[in-house]
């Protein structure tokens, strides 16, 4: 019985494992949803590589590209800290080692807005960061 104990820990360590990975990247989508919903952009530019590219959706626009940093600059101008109406919800995560994807709802209400986001993100330097993130407008429910 005694050498069975040590394989019984390895899927429970791998559990273990990935609940954490998933508990990492999750906080990664919920620094840019909480950034994006609190008006900080240091928490927004926080949660991406700087080097990525975000394809956003604009009316009268076939495709809109912002870094990380143009994109925080968009909420500059906002209270920070104070709520301003964006709600975001991550729908799911999938991973495999040091990548990983993720979709999120992002609704505006009070704009009559509706988005789903994409995101591709890559763990760098031993934290997950978004490298890339799509997003398309969607109507209102």
């Amino acid at each position: 019985m005694k050498k069975l104990y040590p394989l019984l820990l390895i899927p429970f360590s791998m559990i273990c494992s990935a609940q954490s990975e998933m508990e990492e990247i999750q906080e990664t989508l919920l620094s840019y949803i909480k950034g994006s919903s609190y008006s900080d952009p240091e928490m927004i530019q926080a949660a991406f590589y700087e080097n990525a590219d975000l394809f956003l959706s604009k009316k009268d626009q076939e495709i809109w590209v912002l870094s990380p940093k143009e994109y925080a600059a968009l909420f500059e101008n906002r209270t920070k800290g104070e709520f301003n109406g964006r709600e975001g919800k991550i729908l799911t995560i999938d991973f495999a080692n040091t990548i990983a994807s993720a979709k999120a709802e992002i609704k505006i209400p009070s704009r009559n807005l509706h988005f789903v986001d994409i995101f591709l993100l890559k763990k760098l330097s031993g934290k997950w960061k978004i490298i890339s993130k799509a997003a398309t407008q969607l109507p209102m429910e």
